[in-house]
């Protein structure tokens, strides 16, 4: 087997080509952990479930982790370009001959147990193979959607990370902010160490109803047990984020992700590393290091700005946001807003806008103005929406042109003509897009 026989094989299973249902596939994933021979049964850390600032959270976590002198897993979740990026040492995606090698033995087991699992099952149990054979037992997990339902919560870790609940994959989840908290807070299990980030009241409901039903629990609240403050730093090249948690106090941290909701996310991070410190799973992070860590994080597709970007003889500037649902864009508002307003150039910015088949298109698109071109287009992912079923969820109020275009690639070309040379490109509603982008760009994965 290769790399490129991984990703059809992965394909084939997003396909669902035998037509089982999505319980039967998530029920099979302890069955193949325990075909593996539970590989996942050493590790120990955190898993991160949240609707919206799970990526960055499990980014700045990884970077405090390693400031601690610990080698660490994670599982990002998405990927953008390619699936190795789901599995990560010390932040760094694993080799093609890497991930290769822990898929295969995954999917031998699959076959020869007669276990189909959903393609996040096979995500889970490929960085538990793999971590196992790296010798790696600290692990920051990130999981898909839901919670316990989630394959990466198979993977035992005790201590769990609620970043924020929003109203987003509510066919699986519920139509509410109170389902859809306990969904995702039902991940907890009995002894479990639960760090809950700021939940609007309704979720905050539905999260504590679900943590009184479980014993022994050890729980951090945002606003509660942990408070952070935010201050730009001395010389003015950045923000400075004060952290306090129950176990320690923190000062000076650098946040180098956009947009003040980075804020919430590093102090939630912070607060997780904290409570893995509380149980043993890792030593106190030195604070010099720390801080040079976290300086150093990088979360691509979030608020990425490509700056020179170049794309055939256009060259102007293209932010890349992987903002999935109304919440999420709303929050990176205001930075997209910055960036459209830096420089000289006299056009509008361009959006280039695609999106999964379940989401509020016409609510992600309200909160940035409505004069301004828009690029409606599919991606490859099986889960897309059709571009005219785009068009037809946009609000009656809008303003500006709206083209459409077969593809990322094409719809990238479309935009930057329309932007002209110099000008801003952005890009929005599906991380996939995001990925794609990234690609017809000439970035490698990161």
């Amino acid at each position: 087997m290769d790399y490129q026989r991984c990703t059809e094989l992965l394909a084939t299973v997003h396909k669902n080509p035998h037509r089982l249902t999505r319980t039967v596939r998530q029920k099979n994933v302890p069955l193949l952990l325990e075909a593996l021979g539970r590989p996942e049964r050493s590790l120990r850390g955190m898993l991160v479930v949240g609707t919206n600032g799970k990526g960055s959270t499990c980014a700045f976590a990884v970077a405090a982790v390693t400031a601690a002198g610990a080698r660490v897993g994670s599982m990002p979740s998405p990927h953008l370009q390619e699936p190795r990026e789901r599995i990560r040492i010390d932040g760094v995606p694993v080799t093609r001959a890497e991930y290769t090698e822990a898929f295969a033995e995954v999917w031998h087991a699959i076959k020869r147990h007669g276990l189909p699992v959903l393609a996040q099952g096979i995500f889970a149990a490929t960085a538990a193979v793999h971590f196992r054979r790296a010798g790696v037992d600290l692990a920051v997990a990130e999981a898909s959607i839901g919670g316990s339902r989630a394959a990466a919560a198979e993977l035992g870790l005790d201590v769990k990370v609620v970043t924020g609940i929003g109203l987003d994959h509510t066919r699986l989840l519920g139509g509410s902010l109170d389902e859809i908290a306990r969904a995702k807070v039902a991940a907890t299990q009995d002894g479990d160490h639960v760090v809950l980030g700021r939940l609007a009241p309704e979720a905050t409901a539905g999260a504590e109803q679900v943590l009184r039903e479980r014993a022994g629990l050890t729980v951090w609240r945002m606003d509660r047990d942990i408070h952070y403050t935010a201050r730009a730093s001395d010389c003015g090249t950045g923000t400075l984020v004060d952290v306090t948690t129950p176990r320690a106090v923190h000062r000076g941290l650098p946040c180098p992700l956009s947009g003040a909701h980075q804020h919430h996310n590093l102090a939630t991070a912070i607060a997780a590393v904290d409570a893995m410190a509380q149980r043993g799973h890792i030593r106190e992070p030195d604070g010099a290091r720390l801080r040079a860590r976290l300086a150093a994080t990088r979360w691509p597709g979030r608020l990425e700005l490509i700056d020179p970007a170049r794309l055939d003889h256009w060259t102007g500037r293209v932010l890349l946001e992987g903002a999935t649902n109304p919440q999420g864009v709303a929050t990176v508002a205001p930075e997209i807003l910055r960036h459209a307003r830096t420089g000289d150039h006299a056009t509008p910015p361009v959006l280039v806008f695609a999106s999964m088949n379940d989401k509020d298109v016409s609510g992600m698109l309200a909160p940035l103005p409505s004069h301004w071109p828009l690029v409606l287009t599919r991606t490859a992912s099986h889960q897309a929406a059709e571009r005219a079923a785009l068009y037809d969820q946009l609000s009656p109020t809008r303003r500006g042109p709206c083209l459409t275009a077969d593809d990322t690639s094409s719809a990238l070309r479309r935009a930057a003509e329309h932007a002209g040379t110099g000008g801003l490109v952005v890009v929005l509603g599906s991380l996939r897009l995001v990925g794609e982008s990234r690609t017809v760009l000439g970035l490698p994965p990161a």
